[in-house]
């Protein structure tokens, strides 16, 4: 049996993923799991920050990526695999900074996976969309972000589209469609 179909909706913090990925499901059929990096792991990850004596908006950074992150997305690798070994189609939703930026490591995330179909749905942002998002929302998870935004801004490499063919959604304020019709276009196309 062939492994079912991924798709990663990815972009930066703030972007509009949850909302993309709301939109796929609703149209996809069948309906892939969903898999939201945040409903996965916020409340295990605000835990280990806190025990670990760091702060609850300190989701970046060489201490966050060395001891937190890895993990999230080894996680999150391993169950998409193994769900879709079953026929499943699966849904990621997280950053994946990463890996969209670099062909080779999304490469290799694709062999983990289990292997093609992986299509990446790129949500394209901009620093006037971010900011207005993350500060809006009030959200303890933003904290360092705020407090550092240059830095996350360029962390995220919110200008950089995939070095490689992937599906992009404009969320940016000034985009020129609504999601809806973007998404209906792709699907349309496939």
């Amino acid at each position: 049996m062939k492994n079912a179909d991924v798709w990663v909706v990815a972009g930066p913090v703030g972007a509009g993923k949850t909302t993309v990925a709301e939109l796929l499901l609703s149209k996809i059929k069948p309906a892939p799991a969903l898999l939201d990096k945040d409903t996965m792991y916020v409340p295990l990850v605000s835990k280990m920050l806190v025990n670990s004596g760091r702060s609850e908006g300190e989701r970046e950074g060489k201490w966050y990526d060395e001891n937190i992150k890895i993990y999230e997305y080894q996680g999150m690798t391993e169950t998409a695999r193994e769900i879709r070994l079953h026929g499943c189609p699966v849904l990621l939703s997280a950053p994946v900074t990463g890996r969209i930026h670099d062909a080779e490591a999304w490469k290799n995330w694709v062999e983990e996976l289990g292997g093609e179909t992986v299509r990446l749905v790129w949500v394209r942002s901009d620093r006037e969309t971010l900011w207005q998002r993350i500060s809006s929302r009030n959200s303890k998870r933003d904290t360092q972000k705020i407090a550092r935004f240059d830095e996350f801004i360029e962390a995220m490499k919110v200008d950089m589209p995939p070095p490689f063919p992937h599906i992009a959604i404009d969320n940016r304020m000034s985009a020129g469609k609504s999601l809806e019709n973007q998404i209906s276009e792709i699907l349309n196309a496939l």
